[in-house]
């Protein structure tokens, strides 16, 4: 019934948000003689602010049309949508030049499979680190779909059929490349990890390397209110208060969902002081006609109020497999293989893939020491092919977004999957893809791997910001 409630509120509210952009388009009409007044100005700014309040925010594009190469050559791209199944799409940005060295270059660069995270935002979170991963690789993204948008037919989706999906997408990059790296953002470090565990205890040839970046692999170290909230409510708390079935208006009319509306309210409870805060300067800034300003915000607010709803038993898997049983962790997990077996999930059996892990220090979703838990699960992998980066000064979202996404984080993944593609020996790596105070890679002809693995006894620690 809630989810009812919501949809006939929102097309309520529809003709009113649509009424306040059109007055305050007019109010800010050049043709109007008065659009100088101040009281007109905070008028029109007041409408402006309703507007984003009330309307309806549909998936955003990633609108990527073309990058620029560490050299400064500029290619376009295309997006293309690679595999297309029932809850996800997976897509590849190609990139295009006319440029015979640049194609020449392209071409021998690694690819890399980025799992986005299936939590409530849509895979277009992650534009800025698609955009910065494609100066220097080949990019593959998953593009999780709205469970609304997924008729019945197509059955249930479970935290297995995540794990299935990404199997067999690394499949299908191994089919074309030969192999291929992994990064995941947020959630899907375990369900990725866990496939790759599942890949390695088979036999099957795994990823040479897998990037995890600030996701709850163990959530019992430094807890977040994310987690807080999933170890004090009982699993039935959740069934019972969180899940909806689609109303008759949508493909997926009838599905059991966590609907992207409760998702996103709980987003807002976190930091409600923030978002109010903000709004307050976005209306300051409309009155000071501070244009970049404003578009950050717009920017910002387009993608953080679009949420999509979650398959029920996806999400109550999660619950239960990652923030209550902790079944990774206890070496307890067993995933349900497309053949209806059951199989055990082990870390300790990955021996060919490297390993990085990053953190935000000041991650206030998937706590210090969450992500880094990785590395006392995969012991099959050398010391030398592990590492751990911390980023210093930066949040959740500032791994993979934002100022040290781009100058600090980005180059360290590059220089990490570069040292450990067989393509590419350690002396292509070079000093400009490396943080400023960072120590470049060994110059003697060794791999970053050897030479680490006779003199460090743990991971490296990388702590620059």
């Amino acid at each position: 019934m809630l989810y009812q409630i919501y949809e006939t509120q929102r097309a309520l509210m529809e003709p009113f948000a649509e009424f306040a952009q059109a007055t305050s388009r007019l109010l800010n009409n050049p043709a109007n003689p008065y659009t100088q007044s101040a009281l007109l100005q905070r008028v029109a700014a007041s409408y402006d602010l309703a507007y984003r309040l009330c309307k309806d925010y549909e998936k955003p594009e990633f609108d990527i049309d073309c990058v620029s190469s560490s050299d400064g050559v500029e290619m376009a791209v295309v997006e293309r949508t690679v595999l297309d199944k029932p809850f996800c799409r997976l897509l590849r940005f190609k990139r295009y030049s006319d440029d015979p060295e640049t194609l020449a270059r392209i071409k021998e660069q690694p690819p890399v499979l980025i799992v986005a995270p299936l939590s409530g935002h849509y895979a277009t979170l992650l534009r800025e680190t698609v955009r910065a991963m494609l100066a220097e690789h080949k990019v593959f993204v998953t593009d999780w779909k709205n469970a609304r948008m997924v008729p019945l037919s197509e059955g249930e989706f479970h935290l297995d059929d995540y794990v299935n999906y990404v199997q067999e997408f690394i499949r299908h990059l191994q089919s074309i490349y030969g192999n291929c790296h992994v990064m995941s953002v947020c959630q899907p470090t375990v369900p990725v990890l866990g496939a790759i565990s599942l890949m390695a205890s088979r036999g099957e040839t795994t990823p040479l390397s897998m990037v995890m970046m600030g996701g709850p692999i163990d959530a019992r170290r430094s807890p977040t209110a994310v987690n807080n909230l999933a170890m004090h409510k009982s699993y039935e708390w959740f069934e019972n208060n969180l899940i909806y079935r689609v109303p008759p208006s949508f493909p997926g009319a009838g599905r059991r969902v966590y609907p992207g509306f409760l998702q996103h309210s709980g987003f807002v409870a976190m930091n409600p002081e923030r978002h109010a805060s903000s709004h307050w300067d976005y209306f300051k800034n409309l009155l000071k006609g501070d244009e970049d300003a404003v578009e950050t915000h717009r920017k910002f607010y387009d993608e953080y109020n679009a949420v999509l709803d979650m398959d029920a038993d996806y999400y109550l898997d999660t619950i239960r497999t990652v923030f209550q049983d902790y079944s990774l962790v206890h070496g307890t997990w067993d995933v349900r293989a497309p053949d209806g077996q059951l199989e055990r999930v082990r870390p300790q059996d990955i021996k060919t893939t490297a390993l990085l892990t990053i953190e935000g220090e000041h991650d206030d979703i998937s706590g210090r020491g969450q992500t880094r838990a990785a590395h006392g699960l995969c012991t099959g992998i050398d010391e030398g092919s592990r590492e751990h980066y911390e980023v210093r000064g930066a949040g959740h979202y500032g791994i993979f977004s934002g100022r040290r996404w781009r100058e600090k984080v980005c180059p360290e993944i590059t220089r990490f999957i570069l040292a450990h593609h067989p393509a590419i020996t350690t002396a292509a790596t070079h000093d400009s893809e490396l943080p400023s105070d960072a120590a470049p890679p060994e110059r003697d002809g060794k791999s970053r791997r050897t030479a680490r693995a006779a003199s460090a006894p743990a991971p490296r620690e990388t702590d620059t910001a």
